[in-house]
């Protein structure tokens, strides 16, 4: 069977591995790096290409704290010690709280079908049962230790600004994210560092009108670690698509 101009140029992107498809498609969750470290020049160009990400009257509302060696396990060390002890006495976490709603208060299908899919599958491939709150904790607590990646990344925003700027930001994360990938790069965006605002803007010295974004892990992927073998599904475009003629 002969293949189409137009699908021999996508067979072609994909397998270049620099080219945007092949990177949005090999784009993953990475749960787990090499202790292999990552050149700051390397880095500093994901940085400038990541700022080329579009924002509403270009007000490009990122600022980004890039965590390396001494300074990223001293925030490491500290965020799992207050982790551990939230696990031994639940009534701490009512001393880190969320600067902004990242869930819903209340869910509802599709949405907790999907989320449910997404642990139950991350689990499963970890061999974790349900109720196996001792490994679940484990686990959990990976995501405060960059998942061993080399670089750890704190984002965050005025506080002053609308909730418009947090969908410009996501357009720079994703942007910072494929330029990544396409030099070999993986990366995992973290939520779960927002309730730790007040350990992580003092350690990274922020100014006291940010919050915190999120956190991302940056390195390169351990290709042999079980849990980078898990990858979620998607929805079909023709299934959230709406053509109106």
């Amino acid at each position: 069977m002969s293949i189409s101009p137009i699908g021999q140029q996508v067979s072609a992107r994909v397998n270049d591995p620099a080219s945007v498809d092949a990177a949005i498609l090999s784009r993953f969750s990475t749960r787990a790096y090499l202790p292999r470290a990552v050149d700051r020049s390397v880095l500093q160009e994901v940085l400038e290409l990541a700022a080329r990400a579009p924002s509403g009257t270009n007000t490009q509302p990122w600022k980004v704290y890039v965590l390396q060696g001494a300074k990223r396990d001293e925030l490491v060390a500290k965020t799992c010690a207050a982790h551990d002890a939230i696990s031994a006495n639940p009534a701490l976490a009512s001393e880190y709280v969320e600067s902004y709603d990242y869930y819903p208060e209340k869910w509802v299908s599709p949405y907790i079908d999907r989320r449910r899919e997404c642990g139950f599958g991350l689990y499963g491939v970890l061999g974790i049962g349900k109720g196996d709150k001792g490994r679940m904790q484990e686990q959990h607590q990976k995501n405060f230790r960059f998942f061993d990646a080399p670089v750890g990344l704190i984002f965050t925003i005025d506080k002053v600004l609308g909730r418009g700027s947090l969908l410009d930001y996501g357009m720079f994360l994703q942007t910072l994210m494929i330029a990544a990938r396409s030099r070999g790069l993986h990366t995992c965006p973290q939520a779960a560092w927002n309730g730790f605002s007040k350990i992580i803007l003092p350690h990274v010295g922020a100014a006291e009108n940010e919050m915190v974004v999120c956190g991302m892990s940056l390195g390169y992927a351990d290709e042999s670690a079980t849990v980078n073998t898990f990858q979620t599904t998607r929805v079909q475009a023709q299934e959230f698509t709406h053509w109106v003629d």
